[in-house]
């Protein structure tokens, strides 16, 4: 295996971490009914503390956030205790880790919580909720101008909270169809205030969240996800390159600690990106790129030796081998990932 995934780095000149293999953000829909980590979440983030960055399963940030059943939240002081609980866990292994910031915007649903479904525009999704297909997605409210600054409130709160939690950074997840990233596609906000219509009004929301959770904790330690290609929950647009083209330029002058590519496959292409969504963030953005989408060690490997992108996050084949850094690099055989792993949190 190619030395360069066991370089140690540092992100930012700030984060050291020792080796360049990042868990990614995996929703396993394991917390407790009150949305608080449990101990079998505990044992399972410490198992794997040997990636160089772990970075949480998606995490609300206030209760209208919620889309999918029992996903963890970072609102309530026994959210915040249960999370240091974790953290604590993986830094006693030597690991560091990322609380992935979440709202899902027109993706959640009033079983949930009390109250309307937030999104830029009235544009519903079809379908029903995972795990709990009995539960049709609803035609959400707008977001007034008041109710935007309140989320952008929130997100700096949510982060402050998972500095309290022990986390050493956040990820902001703008990225897979969910809320912020409604803001940044034509086919999910039609709004015609400073928030729609053109790529500085709709990059807007985007950036006021990553300038307010910046201020709050620093930026060099702040992550950020985004899917320029439009492929989970939402329709892609001609006009969505112009959307992103400036939003990236925008964040080369916030010193994030990384930008991390939102796809599940990075060998699809997109016509409006002229291909693939990693390349085309390459291409714009000049600071930490993390790439992920279905790649192995092997070809991740590649792609970094071919600067392709700088670190490497892995999905499923964590959930499959908890020791998965460890195989990599002494060159055992990892385990295949299969559906039915979903069922339990080892």
């Amino acid at each position: 295996m190619p030395q360069v995934l066991f370089e140690n780095v540092k992100l930012n000149n700030t984060i050291s971490l020792n080796n360049r293999i990042l868990m990614a953000p995996l929703t396993r829909c394991m917390a407790g009914d009150d949305l608080v980590p449990t101990d079998d979440m505990v044992k399972y983030y410490a198992k794997r503390a040997k990636a160089g960055l772990i970075i949480s399963e998606a995490t609300i940030i206030r209760p209208d956030g919620q889309g999918y059943p029992n996903t963890p939240g970072l609102f309530t002081q026994a959210q915040i205790t249960g999370w240091k609980k974790v953290t604590d866990a993986v830094h006693a292994e030597g690991g560091k880790m990322f609380a992935q910031l979440w709202h899902v915007g027109r993706v959640a649903h009033p079983y949930f919580f009390d109250g309307e479904v937030l999104a830029p525009s009235a544009i519903g999704i079809e379908g029903t909720v995972p795990r709990m297909r009995e539960l049709t997605y609803q035609t959400p409210k707008a977001v007034t101008q008041e109710e935007i600054a309140q989320l952008v409130a929130d997100y700096a709160q949510a982060a402050a909270n998972a500095i309290e939690a022990g986390f050493d950074g956040v990820e902001i997840h703008g990225a897979n169809g969910y809320l912020i990233d409604q803001f940044l596609h034509h086919a999910a906000n039609q709004r015609i205030d400073e928030y729609g219509q053109t790529p500085e009004n709709m990059s807007r929301f985007a950036l006021e969240v990553t300038d307010a959770v910046a201020e709050r904790i620093g930026a060099d330690r702040v992550g950020l996800r985004v899917s320029p290609g439009a492929y989970f929950n939402m329709d892609g647009d001609q006009r969505d390159r112009a959307v992103f083209d400036y939003l990236i330029k925008a964040l080369n002058s916030r010193n994030l600690a990384y930008l991390h590519v939102g796809i599940f496959d990075d060998a699809m292409e997109f016509d409006y990106l002229g291909g693939s969504v990693s390349a085309y963030l390459r291409s714009i953005y000049k600071g930490t790129l993390v790439g992920v989408g279905s790649y192995t060690a092997e070809s991740g490997a590649e792609a970094i030796q071919n600067q392709k992108f700088d670190l490497l996050a892995i999905g499923r084949p964590f959930i499959a081998n908890p020791d998965y850094v460890e195989k990599v690099q002494a060159g055992q055989a990892v385990k295949e990932y299969d559906e039915s792993m979903l069922a339990t949190l080892d």
